[in-house]
């Protein structure tokens, strides 16, 4: 049994797992960006959540989303 067998593998698992990390995260800073300027968007998600949002509620849930930072690296 070479090495090679045994490490490729490994490195193979490691690259991937990062790269699924950074596919993910830029696909869920999408989401939230997306969901700062849809209204019905977000009210789908408190939804699923099991919320329900009245006029008021949702408006607080927008303005806090527009004052949220999302970091760029």
């Amino acid at each position: 049994m070479e090495w090679y067998n045994i490490v490729i593998p490994i490195i193979t698992l490691i690259v991937g797992a990062i790269a699924g990390f950074f596919v993910g995260v830029f696909y869920l800073r999408k989401q939230l960006e997306r969901m700062q300027s849809d209204p019905e968007m977000l009210q789908r998600m408190a939804k699923q959540m099991g919320y329900n949002l009245n006029n008021n509620q949702m408006k607080r849930a927008q303005h806090m989303m527009k004052n949220q930072k999302f970091p760029r690296k």
